[in-house]
C-alpha cells in the first residue's frame, strides 16, 4: 500500500502531467468541444503559464484563482501554479457574489483567472481586495478591457523547471461545498495527490492508462478534479472536459456517445435524470462505458437497480469529502451492495462513535470518524470549526452511519438530519429509500416538522418523474408504500409534491430550505 513516505522529500504534483512526456508525448491527454491538447501541448501551455505567473509576480506559497467552466485554460493555470510552488484555489461557478467577496479576502487571492461568461460574478468587488494584483480574462472573442488569457502567456517561454516543493507543501485550496454558511477553506499539500490516484483511482477503480473519463463533478470540485485529472493522468489516461450544465441529462449523454469514455464519474441526481429520459440507453450510445462512480450524496437502491438493468454497468457509490479529498469508502467492483457506501478503501479507517465519543456496537448508529494520511490539517481562518472537526488523527465527518455484520456502511443522514419522533431516532434516508421503490418518485426528501401539538414528525417532499402529474391517488399510494414497509413512527405524516429539491452548487441536497419551507 503506497504512503506519503514513498515519495521523495521534495515532490511537485507536475511530475503527475511530467512523467507523460517521455513514453506519451503526442498522447491525447484531453479532450473537449474546444478541441484536444496532448500531454506535450499540455506541458508546454503549462510552462507558459507559469512564467506568466512569475512575471506577474506570484511567489511561492501565494493564492492563484480559477474561476471557468472545465476548460483546458483551467487545468493549465492550476498545475502551473503548483509547478512553481503556489496555491491554487479552483472556485466554483455557481457561488454568490458575498460569497466570492469572502473567498477573495479569506485566502488573499494575488492572480485571479476568470472567464468573460463569470466576469459579472466577481467584477463588482474585486477592486476592494488590495492582495488582487491581476485580472485575467479567459475568452473566446476579443472584446475585453482586462487582458487575455492569449495575450498573457503568448510570448512566454514553453520550458520551465518546478520549483523545489516538499511533498508536505500546500499546493491547492479548496472551499467546501457546505449546506448551510460561508465556504470552508481547506488546503491539501503536494503528497495528497499522488496518494489518491494510487489508492483510489489505481486501486480501488482500477484506471489504467487505456481509460478515458468523463465527469459532471466540476474540476473546481474534489471529486471531479480527482476521478477527471489526476487519477487518469497518474496512469497516462485521457479525461474529457465538459463546460456544460451537469442538470442537462440529454447533453451529458451526447458527451458520452461523442466522446466515449470508459470511466463515468456522477452523482445520484445525474443518474436519476438520465434513468428519467425514454429510451435514453437507445437514442444514446453509451457502451463504452466500464465503471460507472457515484459519490455527494447517497444512491438510492432502485436508481442503482434500474441503472443495472437498462446499461448492465454496475454503479460504484463512494463516500468522501473536501477535507480527505477524495474517496475513502466505497463498493469495489463486483462487490456492490446497493444502497451501501461500501467498506474503507486501503490508506484509510474509519470508526462509528456516539455523541460522547464512545465507540458503537455493531448494529447501532453513530457519528463516521476517518483517518488517512491525504486528510487535511484544519480549515482555514476557522480554529473553532477545526476543533470541532479536527479530533487529532481522526475527522469527524458529520455523517451518521450504521455498520452491518459484512463490514458494510449504510448511511443514516447528517447529524442535524436524525429526527427524534415519539422518543426513537429515526433516519430520513430510510424513509426516503422506501418512498424512492415508486416508479413515479424521481427523488425525494424527509425532514422533521412540527405538528399543531408542537411534536416532531416526518414530512415528505417529493419530485415525480416527467410521465407523472401530482393527484389523490398518487398521494394516497405513496402513503400505503409507507405504511406497508415503516413503523408507524417513520411514516411520513406529510408529503408534498414540488418540480424540484433545494440543492448547493455541488448537488447536495439543503435541507434547512425544505425545513423552513
Amino acid at each position: 500500500m503506497m504512503k506519503a513516505a514513498d515519495l521523495p522529500t521534495y515532490y511537485n504534483i507536475c511530475e503527475i502531467l511530467e512523467h507523460n512526456i517521455g513514453p506519451r508525448g503526442d498522447k491525447t491527454a484531453l479532450l473537449s468541444e474546444h478541441g484536444s491538447l496532448t500531454f506535450r501541448e499540455v506541458s508546454e501551455q503549462v510552462n507558459k503559464v507559469g512564467n506568466a505567473l512569475i512575471r506577474s509576480g506570484v511567489k511561492f506559497g501565494e493564492c492563484v484563482a480559477i474561476l471557468c467552466p472545465d476548460r483546458p485554460e483551467w487545468v493549465s493555470v492550476f498545475f502551473a501554479t503548483a509547478k512553481i510552488g503556489g496555491v491554487a484555489l479552483g472556485l466554483n461557478t455557481l457561488l454568490r457574489i458575498d460569497e466570492y467577496d469572502h473567498i477573495l479576502r479569506d485566502a488573499r487571492v494575488k492572480i485571479l483567472v476568470v472567464h468573460d461568461s463569470l466576469l459579472a460574478l466577481v467584477e463588482p468587488v474585486i477592486k476592494k481586495h488590495d492582495t488582487l494584483v491581476e485580472l485575467i480574462i479567459v475568452t473566446d472573442s476579443n472584446s475585453t478591457n482586462y487582458t487575455t488569457f492569449a495575450e498573457w502567456i503568448d510570448k512566454e517561454n514553453s520550458e520551465l523547471d518546478p520549483a523545489t516543493t516538499h511533498r508536505e507543501d500546500f499546493c491547492s485550496l479548496h472551499y467546501s461545498s457546505g449546506t448551510t454558511g460561508m465556504p470552508k477553506g481547506v488546503l491539501h499539500m503536494h503528497k495528497d495527490y499522488p496518494l489518491i490516484a494510487q489508492l483510489s483511482g489505481v486501486d480501488l477503480f482500477s484506471i489504467s492508462e487505456n481509460d478515458r473519463t468523463f465527469s459532471v463533478a466540476k474540476l473546481f470540485f474534489v471529486y471531479g478534479i480527482g476521478g477527471n485529472l489526476i487519477f487518469p493522468w497518474y496512469v497516462g489516461a485521457s479525461c474529457v472536459l465538459y463546460a456544460g450544465s451537469a442538470r442537462q441529462a440529454p447533453a451529458v449523454l451526447k458527451t458520452i456517445a461523442t466522446f466515449k469514455p470508459t470511466i463515468f464519474v456522477s452523482v445520484p441526481t445525474i443518474y436519476s435524470a438520465i434513468l428519467s429520459l425514454p429510451d435514453f440507453s437507445k437514442r444514446y450510445d453509451i457502451g463504452s462505458l466500464r465503471v460507472c462512480i457515484s459519490a455527494g450524496e447517497p444512491l438510492p437502491v432502485q436508481t442503482w437497480n434500474t441503472w443495472k438493468d437498462a446499461t448492465g454497468v454496475e454503479i460504484l457509490d463512494t463516500i468522501g469529502c473536501t477535507e480527505t479529498y477524495h474517496t475513502f469508502m466505497a463498493n469495489k467492483p463486483g462487490e456492490v451492495r446497493p444502497g451501501s457506501s461500501g467498506k474503507p478503501i486501503r490508506g484509510y479507517d474509519v470508526k462509528l462513535v456516539d455523541d460522547e465519543g464512545q465507540d458503537t456496537k455493531l448494529g447501532t448508529v453513530g457519528n463516521l470518524l476517518v483517518r488517512g494520511e491525504s486528510t487535511a490539517l484544519f480549515y482555514l481562518h476557522q480554529s473553532e470549526k477545526t476543533r470541532h472537526s479536527f479530533r487529532g488523527e481522526w475527522l469527524f465527518t458529520g455523517d451518521r452511519y450504521l455498520q452491518d455484520k459484512d463490514g458494510y456502511y449504510w448511511h443514516q443522514g447528517r447529524v442535524d438530519d436524525m429526527l427524534k419522533v415519539g422518543g426513537l431516532w429515526v433516519s430520513p434516508m430510510e424513509i426516503e429509500e422506501v418512498l424512492n421503490m415508486h416508479d413515479s418518485v424521481a427523488e425525494c426528501a424527509v425532514v422533521g416538522h412540527y405538528d399543531s401539538s408542537g411534536l416532531l414528525k416526518p414530512k415528505a417532499f417529493v419530485c415525480l418523474r416527467s410521465d407523472f402529474e401530482p393527484s389523490d391517488k398518487l398521494f394516497e399510494q405513496l402513503l400505503k408504500l409507507c405504511a406497508k414497509n415503516l413503523d408507524a413512527n417513520k411514516r411520513p405524516r406529510w408529503l408534498e409534491f414540488i418540480n424540484d429539491l433545494p440543492r448547493t452548487s455541488t448537488g447536495k441536497l439543503q435541507r434547512f430550505k425544505l425545513r423552513e419551507q
